[in-house]
């Protein structure tokens, strides 16, 4: 089975990708993509599409390979990826940094959340998550967990993860430790890709998950308790200002406590956009 890298490969590896793949797989840096497609094309009534409107844009730090973005209080907090340059930290809106923890130079960061007094932080193939001060981002332990990791985001009670297949992992927030799974489904079909994550309680009490989709402008809404996707947010008209690379892709979502509104940004991004999620106009 292809493992899809978190990243794409230079042009020439991936032409011996290609070879080796003959037939069956085709471009890896489109493979994702295309799915994702495929997966809102797949999309039935009972599955709300949405697109984007831009309220404001804010600076961000365009250096930032971003893995997890969530709003803790007046700041956000921010981890990014690639190794030897994988970081968390603090920000504001006008992206004064504070707090910012590197990880070992051999790992390569992902998701990240706060729960309670505590941040979690994960790895993407290493296996760690780490424990972190909600204030200071300092390291209080770590956590083992198996398979890869890719997003994080909490209720009160509750870690929920991903790791890139069609499952939402969620996990004890002092410990770490693995409570259950639920299969995410669109339409009936295997939703995978799940990358950052953001989760959110509805006015009604549900509870929602949303998560970006690997290599995709779609982010997708899902029910937590049953992994449904009830809705398909179409972010492709957000700009993307980073510099020309295919790795420079959406990914980063997080709600603002108490109105309509989200933040989402990207990998090396230079810009943070103050969004809603609205019904098409046409």
């Amino acid at each position: 089975m292809l493992t899809i890298p978190r990243f794409v490969f230079p042009v020439s590896v991936m032409a011996v990708v290609a070879l080796m793949l003959g037939g069956c797989g085709g471009d890896v840096s489109h493979r994702s993509q295309a799915s994702g497609l495929s997966a809102a094309a797949e999309a039935t009534h009972e599955v709300e599409r949405l697109g984007v409107e831009v309220i404001a844009r804010h600076p961000f730090d365009a250096t930032s390979f971003t893995q997890g973005l969530e709003v803790t209080g007046d700041k956000l907090l921010v981890s990014t990826g690639w190794e030897g340059k994988s970081r968390i930290y603090h920000t504001t809106v006008d992206n004064v940094q504070s707090n910012s923890q590197d990880i070992d130079r051999r790992q390569f960061g992902e998701g990240a959340t706060q729960v309670g007094n505590v941040v979690w932080e994960l790895t993407w193939r290493d296996g760690v998550a780490y424990k972190r001060d909600a204030a200071t981002l300092a390291e209080l332990g770590t956590a083992k967990y198996a398979g890869e990791g890719w997003g994080l985001c909490s209720f009160s009670d509750v870690v929920v993860m991903s790791d890139g297949t069609d499952e939402l992992r969620f996990l004890d927030p002092d410990t770490f430790a693995e409570r259950s799974r639920v299969k995410v489904t669109l339409s009936g079909t295997p939703a995978s890709e799940l990358n950052e994550l953001d989760c959110v309680t509805g006015d009604n009490g549900q509870r929602l998950v949303y998560s970006n989709v690997f290599l995709s402008t779609d982010i997708y809404r899902i029910d937590a308790d049953s992994g449904k996707v009830t809705g398909i947010i179409d972010a492709s008209t957000v700009p993307n200002n980073a510099a020309s690379d295919p790795n420079n892709v959406l990914n980063g979502i997080a709600h603002i406590p108490g109105s309509d509104r989200f933040y989402v940004t990207g990998k090396r991004w230079p810009d943070l956009y103050e969004v809603r999620f609205v019904k098409p106009t046409s």
